[in-house]
């Protein structure tokens, strides 16, 4: 059985469009082999949000939340293809399932690479720090700083982010199984998030 590497699941994600989760399940699936990962994610019509999520889109809402004690508040805009879409219920359960998300986690930025560099270049140098202080020998450093500014990422960049409500997934997991379900593609355009006095 091959071992499937982070590195493996990440390729695979950003080749298909598809959640963390059912990379590593097509990855087992096709032990370890990239193509036949693939070719199985097809055969299950999963890989299909991937052309879905090219597709513009100019409908949708804005959905706002505040939080029960009055004192967090989020506007998010989220986007799909039709208004037809955009007017159910699911829609909006959506909007508010990511908005209360941010609500909860208060993001720096949609997606890792919105994360300003002087951000990531202050984590490295934390990480780096950290290690030198820890004793790891230097031939571990790059892999130390790069999984530990991925996992900042991954707790800072919202699109990353795990769910608060289902910890096996992440908020672009949520998007890929909406976009499966609704056969139209969704985006979040743009949030914004209110704390009291901030």
């Amino acid at each position: 059985m091959a071992e499937i590497t982070a590195t493996m699941v990440k390729e695979l994600r950003e080749r298909t469009g598809v959640g963390m989760m059912e990379c590593r399940k097509a990855l087992v699936e096709a032990d370890g082999n990239m193509d036949g990962a693939i070719k199985y994610l097809r055969e299950r019509g999963i890989s299909k949000a991937e052309a879905k999520s090219l597709r513009e889109t100019k409908e949708g809402i804005i959905y706002s939340y505040i939080h029960f004690n009055g004192k967090i508040g989020v506007m998010i805009e989220l986007n799909c293809e039709s208004d037809f879409v955009a007017r159910t219920d699911e829609f909006k359960a959506l909007a508010e399932e990511i908005a209360m998300q941010i609500a909860a986690t208060n993001p720096l930025a949609l997606t890792a690479d919105a994360i300003p560099a002087e951000i990531i270049e202050r984590e490295k140098e934390i990480a780096k720090n950290k290690a030198i202080n820890e004793g790891k020998k230097p031939e571990f450093m790059d892999k130390i700083i790069e999984g530990n500014v991925r996992k900042y990422c991954s707790e800072h960049a919202l699109m990353e982010q795990t769910l608060f409500s289902d910890e096996k997934k992440t908020v672009k997991d949520l998007l890929t199984d909406s976009i499966a379900k609704t056969g139209e593609n969704i985006q979040i355009a743009r949030f914004v998030r209110f704390a009291l006095g901030e």
